[in-house]
């Protein structure tokens, strides 16, 4: 197995039990599930191993959103990228770029964005190597 190179990411929330229900509406539309979970404090998602935490601020203070900062998550396919945002948007995301080709990035690219309900930018995106390759 080749080590990954991300081993997880956290994203804090003000409204944990809200953030909560939303992940588990959008990432339960592409395989993801619960994996790890300290009830009131965080939890943590991921298809196999703890890789997404949703939590509150370590410190107590006020979690917000960073400027320039997302995060990504790889699915299989299109479908499944119209899926995930579908399933944010009926849990309350804020589109941000509805899902389609990204060729600025590459042939290969497919992806949506969204805010989810604390204002964090999140994607899905599919990688189609055989569309690299034409390019």
């Amino acid at each position: 197995m080749t080590m990954p190179l991300m081993s997880h990411v956290s994203l804090g929330t003000n409204d944990l039990p809200r953030a909560l229900a939303f992940y588990d509406a959008v990432l339960g539309a592409i395989g993801g599930r619960r994996i790890v979970e300290q009830p009131g404090v965080t939890v943590a998602y991921g298809r196999q191993a703890p890789e997404f935490w949703v939590t509150r601020p370590i410190d107590g203070g006020e979690a917000k959103a960073a400027n320039g900062v997302h995060f990504a998550f790889m699915v299989a396919n299109e479908d499944e990228v119209r899926a995930f945002y579908e399933a944010a948007l009926k849990a309350g995301a804020r589109p941000d770029g509805e899902p389609g080709p990204r060729s600025d990035y590459t042939a290969a690219y497919y992806g949506c964005f969204l805010r989810d309900p604390d204002g964090h930018k999140i994607e899905a995106h599919s990688w189609d190597e055989s569309k690299a390759a034409s390019a």
